[in-house]
């Protein structure tokens, strides 16, 4: 090959590994004096984060942490977690960003399966995690973080992330990963039977959704980005480093309110946010006097259950425009995106918002999204009605299930990742899910989608969330059954319910019960259905 010669190889000078590593060492260097963190009183501009981090990670260097030792954490959205984010690629460890809603048993065996050497933990979950470490039988690293806008708790650490900072260097040197396929993250499936499954990320993975979220959002520099996304889901869907990268403002929230959302959009300006449909739910249906005015206009980006066409609708036209983005742990978090095509606004807004509502289609920097056949391997037809299962393909599919080579040799049949989703191609070659493979309802040998008939009972304005499951039936094996959660105030019956699916939905698919009440749902906005199926089991 005549372009292979000796002048032409890798070096240091055309050569270096992509990591996020890069990223706070650029925007400490050009944008030091911009604003970076608000969380209550604190204030911080990147300058200052940026030496945060040096002397976390240089700190925990000094202790004997390295290249390829786990780091855990148990806190919800505070700058610490961010820093944690940032601070860890800097000497080569593998941050485990963990959900603080987990129980003691299943953070123990997290701990212990994923060997973390240390464990940093925000005080309001120290009796949890106090129970978690004696489980796991390690001897671990206690750091606790005490945040002044936190409920407080008890110090069960062997000093506080203040005090460990203090022992830190600010000199620090930034050092990139000798290989960009290193390990950096390893997060943990919300799996709802069986040991969850330890997901690795990379640096090379990292950094490339990482620019993904700027190229699928048009995201300008110096966003004012709201954290109602936990930052330890998927690492906040790579955000902790696009926003770094951006030289954005993060905006920290504990925990998502009404109205601390709508303060967040009016004193600081917010003009970007993320979350489940919950999030939009929240804030489409605040009470009067949570809301406040805001001029900006503001992006949301949301996954999760497909959220209705009428609240994207209703979003809008509240100056907030919707991206709907879809994915899995296993891919980064989003990484498929409903692109929207210039000629979509000028359908009518119900057109619009049916459009958006899909999954749609591969991220810039995904190789490939289709819906294959899962038993011959091959595409089915783009015709928006034959099911299969969306596989993906590219930078941004995780290194595979840590300690578990079978379930990653079958996660990656024939040279794809294999979701579990099953969707519709439509002629567009956009993307819509149709029903996770384990909840499509067959009733009497007909395929149901349960996400079918949740848009169809979505559509009743009194309805603020709904999930459909199989209830077990003599005749049929089993029919459609739905959970509903009403608009506050709402005195809907079930029969109206039922009629308004009537309207919309064929016989074979309607639902054939109605149960009123709060949905159960995971820290990240999903709904347990299978806490709603065990209601099942539990009355047989």
């Amino acid at each position: 090959m005549i372009f292979d010669g000796p002048e032409l190889k890798k070096c240091a000078a055309n050569h270096t590994a992509l990591s996020p590593v890069s990223v706070l060492k650029r925007v400490e260097r050009v944008h030091p004096e911009l604003p970076a963190q608000i969380h209550g009183s604190i204030r911080r501009n990147w300058g200052e984060v940026a030496e945060r981090c040096k002397r976390l990670a240089s700190a925990l260097k000094a202790r004997g942490i390295g290249k390829g030792d786990t780091v855990a954490l148990i806190a919800p959205n505070i700058p610490e977690a961010l820093e944690c984010a940032l601070a860890m690629p800097l000497l080569g460890a593998v941050l485990n960003a963990n959900n603080v809603r987990l129980d003691a048993d299943t953070i123990g065996y997290i701990l212990d399966h994923g060997e973390a050497k240390v464990l940093l933990v925000d005080t309001e979950f120290s009796a949890m995690a106090a129970e978690a470490i004696r489980q796991s039988g390690r001897d671990l690293l206690i750091v606790d973080i005490e945040d002044t806008e936190g409920p407080g708790g008890t110090r069960i650490g062997a000093l506080t992330y203040d005090e460990l900072l203090a022992e830190g260097d600010p000199d620090f040197a930034y050092v990139l990963p000798d290989d960009e396929w290193d390990a950096l993250a390893l997060n943990y499936t919300s799996g709802t039977t069986g040991r969850p499954k330890g997901v690795v990320y990379s640096h090379r993975g990292a950094w490339a959704n990482a620019v993904n979220n700027t190229v699928t959002w048009e995201m300008p520099h110096f966003p004012v980005f709201l954290w109602t996304l936990p930052l330890f889901h998927c690492n906040g869907w790579c955000f902790p480093w696009t926003i770094t990268m951006l030289a954005g403002t993060h905006v920290f929230l504990r925990a998502p309110r009404a109205d601390a959302i709508y303060a967040a959009f009016a004193d600081h300006g917010v003009t970007h946010l993320c979350g489940a449909p919950i999030i939009m739910s929240m804030i489409s249906g605040a009470a009067a006097s949570d809301r406040r005015d805001f001029s900006q206009k503001i992006k949301m980006m949301t996954a999760a259950a497909p959220p209705p066409a009428s609240v994207i609708a209703g979003m809008e036209a509240m100056g907030i425009s919707i991206t709907h983005v879809y994915g899995l742990t296993e891919v980064y978090g989003p990484a498929v995106v409903c692109a929207k095509k210039p000629r979509w606004q000028d359908l009518p807004p119900d057109e619009q918002a049916r459009l958006n509502a899909r999954q749609g289609v591969a991220y810039e920097l995904e190789e490939d999204v289709l819906v294959l056949d899962p038993v011959s391997g091959l595409p089915v037809p783009w015709d928006g009605e034959t099911l299969g299962e969306i596989v993906f393909r590219g930078n941004i599919v995780m290194k595979g299930y840590f300690k578990q080579p079978e379930e990653t040799a079958n996660a990656f049949k024939d040279g794809w990742f294999w979701s579990g989703d099953i969707a519709v191609q439509h002629p567009d070659g956009y993307v819509e899910i149709r029903d996770r493979a384990k909840d499509i309802i067959i009733s009497g040998g007909e395929n149901i989608s349960s996400i079918e008939v949740e848009k169809a009972i979505y559509s009743h304005p009194d309805v603020s969330l709904v999930a459909v499951v199989a209830m077990p039936d003599e005749k049929w094996g089993e029919v459609p059954c739905a959970f509903v959660e009403l608009v506050v105030g709402a005195t809907v019956s079930e029969d109206e319910l039922l009629a308004h699916a009537k309207s919309r939905l064929a016989g074979f698919q309607r639902p054939k019960k109605v149960v009123f009440l709060e949905l159960p749902k995971t820290t990240t906005g999903k709904i347990r259905k299978n806490e709603l199926r065990d209601l099942f089991r539990e009355s047989q």
